[in-house]
């Protein structure tokens, strides 16, 4: 009887370890298929009961030195791996660090964020960690040997916050969300009939203070609790949060009318009023905040949700409804109109039109036929199609984007580090504050009282007012949020930037290099001529020149085997080929030398022959780029390649230099050509003849010189210079995001995204610098007017929970102004 079963495999870190087990089992009498995940840690196998049972399988895997049990929950402890004596675990062989990302609930300020970084850091197995306020998300790389995601949840659960995967969706009608609301429906409930009862009842009477007192102990126990254990927990870790503000103020207020009435005057005045409102208002207003931060993030959560739920996947022949993240790669899929593509794959039979606007911001469908890429969560729309995955998981282009932008989220700019020094000692000075004005206003300000109230009463109203106005909320909130807004504009338009910091220092550019291949031109150049020298004909030169382009990468070798095959030009095995970047190729083609590149590819001792020179001349006068082909030595002839200047590259080089930014381009091509193009598109500066390798010392020349510097290419062959680089722009990478090395990714084959991407920056920053603009001038204004230093002159108090209302205030202000960058228009 054939079966189909799925074993856990545990210790694979590399293809070679899939390739092993599939092999091992593959291997084994009466399997009939074996399909191995590294992602999923699984083989599914296909065999024969009769044959061979499931502990036989196991063990064969076992004595490939892999485990086959899936890991228990471990607490801050190494895996335990199954494997047989003698043999090595694979884990020990090689510790490759994993990257995990979860979600963080109960942070209340960006100290909170600060404390669980420094916990973990100090965690063993943990090399790197971001958390992010605003995004209430944990970025941390772990030893696996060391600790898992498990063991890292509850060292932040230690830490006094609540950690949980990112596939746990938590909605509002969470076991948490649910909590906060009741605790403020319920604050609510009781503070409303204790203000009531303030202003109804006669004022310095004992029954109500005693009713009011009751009131406000139950909104304490129950609703204010949550402000303690953050405290307790900040306090314990060694640092100062919000809640420790927020405890400190609530708890002065209530245990001193608390004391005041059972032990000094029951009739006397108290702040039972005052301690209920603040736990009211906190809560109110942090439902709001998370409210509003959660817009912020709007773009990429709905991205997210754009992937398939169900595919249709073909087995021999038939089709069948599966997960789509059940897909493995080589698996046959179909896809109807109006339906979702579920993985990255490649058509294989029919024609449609695809809308790929969430990758690439484009309104127009894309034309598809037979042999072209389709992209994850794009729609199908007019024709059904069948595909192969080509990649699946986190191999796809949305899973891939999905982690850059978080990437880019969860990064600090370097502009956040202000902030982050600033709320080390924001709370203690706070404190320190606080305790001043009430010993100022006690004991050596002589100024009278408001009437109704004595000094003490007056000083100690202020000291909670200090408490409770001061945000270190607007500080923490001031850049990720900005960030988080920004990263989803540019995600709409195909703009993708891999780091928080580029988007602050992309704004600061001087000057910007452009490849021309691929670049400034649409990267498809075709072949326009072919000059045959030396008595041979366009049928050899052609041949001699596809035969050795075939193995090449070089945009212009593709175009040469394009025209090959289109006229029928058959191509030959070629050995001992070398690649030598910058020239060309070599090999030997029926043991005879050939050679296909650029005249520094040109033989020793040979000569440009008149008509050689000629015809080069001649493609270099209408711009288009010489390949030459030899053959023992002798020149047989110059193939002349045209590649058509993108519609949009003259706009953009315009723009550039509205904006104040430079510009160069930088090609291996020949001078004219390189000019030419210049000259046409309104580049300032040429560099041509230019090997691959010397891209980066140009980028470097104009640092030099004081320059700040981006490079703009399409990633082939420019990855040095772009990581030279100020800023590395990646232009047109379409579907092939996994080989960009640029800062920044412009999705779509336009230069006009280059000033947009710069727009962008720019906008950001200074929606940045309102943000600290605000958050210190509310800080440096309302502090000092809460500590009564308006009171004198203009007779303003600002009461606790009027500065409770303030500080939130404060926090959504800055929330609000980020979220504007949403109405950006490119």
């Amino acid at each position: 009887m054939v079966c189909v079963k799925n074993i856990h495999v545990s210790g694979m870190s590399c293809g070679h370890c899939v390739n092993s087990v599939t092999q091992t089992l593959e291997a084994i009498q009466g399997v009939s298929s074996a399909r191995v995940s590294l992602e999923d840690s699984t083989a599914e196998v296909t065999f024969d009961q009769e044959a061979v049972d499931l502990e036989t399988l196991k063990a064969a895997i076992r004595e490939k030195g892999f485990g086959t049990e899936a890991p228990s929950p471990i607490n801050n402890k190494p895996f335990t791996i199954i494997a047989p004596k003698n043999v090595e675990p694979p884990f020990a062989r090689q510790r490759q660090p994993v990257e995990t990302s979860f979600k963080i609930e109960g942070m209340s300020c960006a100290n909170c964020s600060n404390t669980i970084e420094k916990t973990l850091k100090k965690s063993k197995g943990i090399e790197k960690v971001s958390i992010n306020f605003s995004m209430e998300k944990g970025f941390v790389t772990y030893d696996p040997s060391l600790v898992d995601e498990q063991g890292i949840f509850e060292i932040v659960q230690r830490a006094g916050y609540t950690a949980f995967s990112q596939e746990e969706k938590r909605t509002e009608d969470s076991p948490i969300a649910q909590k906060e609301r009741f605790r403020f429906i319920f604050a609510a409930s009781l503070t409303i009939p204790l203000v009531f009862l303030m202003y109804t009842m006669p004022f310095g009477h004992a029954n109500t203070n005693y009713s009011m007192g009751l009131l406000a102990t139950l909104v304490m126990v129950v609703s204010g609790r949550t402000f303690y254990e953050g405290a307790f927990h900040s306090l314990k870790n060694r640092s100062a949060n919000m809640d420790v503000l927020i405890a400190l103020g609530i708890s002065a207020a209530y245990f001193y009318s608390l004391f005041s009435l059972l032990v000094l005057d029951p009739a006397a005045h108290t702040f039972f009023d005052s301690a209920a409102m603040l736990i009211t208002f906190i809560l109110l207003g942090k439902m709001i905040e998370a409210k509003a931060k959660g817009q912020t993030g709007e773009a990429l959560e709905k991205l997210i949700s754009l992937g398939a739920d169900r595919a249709r996947i073909l087995v021999n022949g038939s089709e069948h409804m599966v997960k789509a993240s059940e897909i493995k790669k080589g698996d046959f899929f179909s896809v109807r109109p109006g339906e979702t593509i579920p993985v990255d794959g490649e058509i294989v039979e029919g024609t449609t039109t695809i809308d790929e606007s969430m990758i690439t911001g484009e309104a127009i469908p894309a034309d598809k036929i037979k042999g072209d890429p389709v992209t994850g969560a794009t729609i199908n729309q007019t024709g059904a199609i069948t595909a192969r995955a080509v990649r699946v998981g986190k191999e796809t282009m949305l899973a891939r984007i999905v982690k850059m932008v978080e990437e880019a989220q969860a990064d600090k700019a370097p502009i956040q580090r202000l902030a982050d020094t600033v709320s080390n000692y924001f709370v203690p000075v706070v404190v320190i504050a606080a305790i001043l004005t009430f010993i100022v206003w006690n004991f050596v300000v002589e100024y009278p009282p408001p009437l109704g109230i004595t000094r003490f009463l007056f000083a100690f109203q202020l000291m909670i007012a200090v408490l409770v106005v001061a945000c270190p909320c607007a500080l923490g909130l001031a850049t990720p949020t900005a960030i988080m807004v920004a990263s989803g504009v540019g995600l709409k338009r195909g703009i993708l930037f891999k780091r928080a910091s580029v988007l602050e220092n992309i704004s600061q550019l001087d000057v910007i290099l452009f490849d021309k291949t691929g670049t400034l031109t649409k990267g498809s150049p075709r072949v326009s001529a072919i000059y045959p020298m030396d008595h041979g004909s366009e049928h050899q030169v052609l041949k001699i020149a596809a035969s050795l382009g075939a193995a090449s990468i070089h945009p212009l070798a593709h175009a040469i085997v394009k025209k090959a095959e289109q006229a029928g030009v058959s191509m030959e095995k070629i050995s001992n080929q070398r690649e030598i970047p910058g020239h060309g190729s070599t090999g030997e083609l029926d043991g005879r030398p050939v050679m296909l590149g650029n005249l520094k590819l040109q033989p020793q001792g040979s000569f440009l022959s008149e008509e050689a020179a000629a015809a080069g001349q001649q493609i270099s006068d209408t711009g288009d780029s010489s390949v030459y082909v030899w053959q023992d030595n002798t020149m047989k002839g110059i193939i002349s390649l045209a590649d058509e200047i993108k519609a949009d590259s003259k706009e953009a080089m315009a723009r550039l230099h509205a904006l104040g930014i430079k510009t160069a381009l930088v090609s291996g091509d020949n001078k004219k050509a390189a000019k030419r193009v210049a000259q046409i598109v309104g580049i300032d500066e040429v560099e041509a003849e230019v090997l691959p390798g010397d891209k980066s010392r140009i980028v470097k020349k104009w640092q030099e010189r004081g320059y700040r510097v981006a490079m703009a290419g399409d990633g082939i062959n420019d990855a040095p210079a772009l990581a030279q680089a100020d800023i590395g722009i990646a232009v047109g990478s379409g579907t092939d995001i996994a080989k960009e090395t640029g800062d920044v990714i412009l999705v779509n084959n336009s230069l006009l995204d280059v000033e947009r991407a710069i727009g962008l920056g720019r906008k950001t920053l200074k929606t940045i610098r309102i943000n600290f603009f605000w958050a210190f001038f509310y800080n440096l204004l309302m502090i000092p007017v809460a500590a009564g230093l308006a009171y004198p002159a203009l007779g303003l108090v600002l009461k606790p929970e009027w500065a409770c209302i303030a500080m939130w205030l404060s926090s959504l202000t800055v929330v609000g102004n980020s979220l504007l960058l949403k109405r950006y228009r490119f």
